[in-house]
């Protein structure tokens, strides 16, 4: 598993969104969490291939934005966000297996042929009747 160097993650705390009572208007317990995919010290494979998802977190810019707010803690939402973000970075730290097209077999063939021929024989027995 890729380790993600803590002092390339910027983490800003925010007003979390929503009801709340009281406490929402006067705590910032949601956290905003910036990654810069091409400043990191990532792999360049594995930046190639975050910066080519195609996830509404990363920006154009390749910053991945993550916003934590589940939690009424600020540290359990700032944990969270790191763990969403390294979840991110696992989907693509192996590169997908190459796909290596096949031929169809011989016997496929000839059912697929039979199976047709068969098709247009009830198909051309459906026509009127010549006496």
């Amino acid at each position: 598993m890729i380790e993600i160097n803590p002092d390339e993650v910027e983490i800003t705390a925010v007003r979390a969104q929503g009801a709340g009572g009281q406490n929402v208007n006067k705590v910032s317990s949601a956290v905003h969490l910036r990654f810069d995919i091409r400043a990191s010290s990532l792999p360049p494979d594995v930046k190639d291939r975050l910066l080519a998802l195609r996830d509404h977190r990363i920006t154009a810019d390749g910053v991945v934005v993550i916003k934590a707010q589940t939690s009424r803690s600020q540290d359990l939402n700032r944990a969270d966000a790191f763990d969403r973000l390294a979840l991110l970075v696992a989907s693509v730290e192996h590169a997908p297996r190459v796909r290596r097209p096949t031929k169809p077999t011989y016997g496929s063939k000839q059912r697929r042929l039979e199976g047709k021929t068969r098709r247009a024989e009830v198909k051309s027995g459906r026509g009127k009747v010549v006496e």
